[in-house]
């Protein structure tokens, strides 16, 4: 999906800004499981590293506004995806991620600290700017969640994160009235194909718990969104499914 009155495009054209969700989604996945090692050394280190990556890729924009949003897109991405788990799972805090957003905004000057602000604004000023690193970004944090809600044994947790992806995704078509629907969307059409994959079903890391709580996130939602609002997000997952679907047996054809 890619929308065009993104008024952050000419600085961030959806390639980039869909580099930036997925360094976002790398970053603090390294960062999670650097923390769940609970190997200092090796943690510091790997944050060096991760710091570095984030700085580099920043740092190619081709002017002073590109570089700040491509910082802004990063540090906004970091930090929703470390609000998604902190809440998902009950945590105080990510030490590791808390030092990361430090690192990367403390050495900014006066000027340079006052760009970061008006761009890291800008992102969430419209909901049409920088759409395609939202969808990217959403995509990702869904499907994370999703995957820690059927992976696991313990029905407890995964009514936990049910109930907290579920609400995730309906204030998201809260905050993003015009467009938020499409997000939640996109994210059901990529949960639908994955358990259309004929390896789901016997997967031991899915199992009936994983499909039970599947099957009421899509209850939940259809009973807790507007019927309209719940018609369309339903209507635009099976689309999207049966294009990729469509596609795949194009291909597949193709290369028979």
């Amino acid at each position: 999906m890619t929308l065009p009155n993104d008024a952050l495009a000419g600085l961030a054209n959806v390639e980039v800004q869909r580099e930036a969700a997925g360094l976002a989604q790398d970053g603090f996945t390294r960062i999670f499981r650097l923390l769940a090692e609970g190997d200092e050394a090796a943690a510091e280190l790997g944050l060096s590293v991760i710091e570095a990556r984030a700085r580099d890729w920043a740092g190619k924009g081709d002017s002073e506004e590109a570089r700040t949003l491509r910082l802004a897109l990063l540090i906004s991405g970091l930090d929703q995806w470390g609000l998604a788990w902190t809440q998902a799972f009950g945590l105080t805090a990510l030490p590791g991620l808390t030092a990361l957003l430090g690192n990367l905004r403390n050495p900014l000057d006066a000027q340079a600290t006052a760009r970061f602000e008006q761009q890291f604004a800008a992102i969430e000023a419209r909901e049409d700017n920088a759409i395609d690193f939202k969808v990217e970004l959403r995509r990702g944090i869904h499907l994370a969640l999703w995957h820690a809600m059927v992976a696991g044994e313990d029905r407890e947790q995964a009514e936990r994160l049910l109930q907290q992806l579920g609400s995730m995704m309906l204030v998201l078509t809260e905050v993003m009235p015009n467009y938020g629907w499409r997000l939640v969307a996109d994210a059901l059409a990529h949960i639908q194909l994955r358990c259309l994959d004929p390896n789901f079903a016997s997967d031991p890391e899915t199992g009936s718990l994983g499909q039970e709580m599947t099957q009421r996130l899509y209850a939940s939602l259809q009973q807790s969104l507007p019927e309209q609002v719940a018609k369309q997000v339903m209507v635009q997952a099976s689309q999207v499914v049966i294009a990729y679907r469509q596609a795949q047996r194009a291909a597949e054809a193709a290369g028979s």
